[in-house]
């Protein structure tokens, strides 16, 4: 398998975590030390993956309610065989997201080490 897929493999398992709220994928992809940033309300806020899980152990998911699927890779960029930023765009719910991505293949493949996000718009139907 290529690099490449193994990379896109690993974007799609993000893309179904967070469309199903499922743990078990969440825990799959996210690096286990990874944060996440963003700074939508002036301040860079940082949050530990294990805080981030909660919400998403709570979150009502889109699966639940059949909410179409809207996600999408829009850039990859390359560090090394290694290591790659992602730039994806998904919605949940009303909410639709740009996120920024760090991946790092290790033993256990390609794993999300660092999020950043940003609130790109709110959607007028959920």
């Amino acid at each position: 398998m290529s690099r490449d897929t193994e990379l896109l493999n690993a974007i799609q398992t993000y893309f179904d975590a967070l469309y199903a709220c499922d743990l078990s994928l969440f825990d799959q992809i996210f690096h286990p030390a990874s944060s996440l940033f963003d700074a939508d309300e002036g301040d860079i806020a940082v949050d530990p993956i294990a805080d981030y899980r909660q919400v998403i152990a709570k979150r009502e998911s889109p699966a639940s309610r059949s909410q179409a699927r809207e996600d999408e890779i829009i850039l990859i960029d390359w560090l090394s065989p290694t290591a790659a930023t992602v730039k994806v765009r998904l919605r949940i719910h009303a909410n639709v997201f740009i996120d920024h991505l760090c991946f790092v293949k290790g033993i256990d493949g390609w794993r999300i080490v660092a999020k950043l996000w940003h609130l790109e718009r709110v959607t007028t139907t959920a």
